[in-house]
């Protein structure tokens, strides 16, 4: 199954925080290794991680709260296709 670049880019955070399932982590892997601008973003997310782990001192949030988060991220991510058909 292929996935498209928002798709990665939504579950990435889950494999950092390993936190998916081995088979997502295989697809996401595999995806990111095929396509730079993919595996660029999960460098900078990864650093970002390491900088909030750093500087929060590790405090997990509530199970509660990621949840909720999760669930409004994957709402908010919207991928919309134009097409444009010209007259003849």
């Amino acid at each position: 199954m292929e996935l498209d670049c928002s798709a990665v880019l939504t579950d990435v955070w889950l494999m950092l925080d390993g936190e998916c399932d081995e088979a997502t982590r295989a697809r996401l892997q595999h995806h990111m290794d095929h396509c730079s601008p993919c595996i660029e973003q999960y460098g900078l997310e990864e650093k970002l991680k390491r900088l909030l782990s750093r500087k929060c001192g590790g405090d997990r949030a509530p199970e509660s709260l990621r949840e909720r988060l999760t669930l409004d991220i994957r709402r908010s991510i919207t991928v919309t296709e134009t097409r444009v058909e010209r007259e003849s």
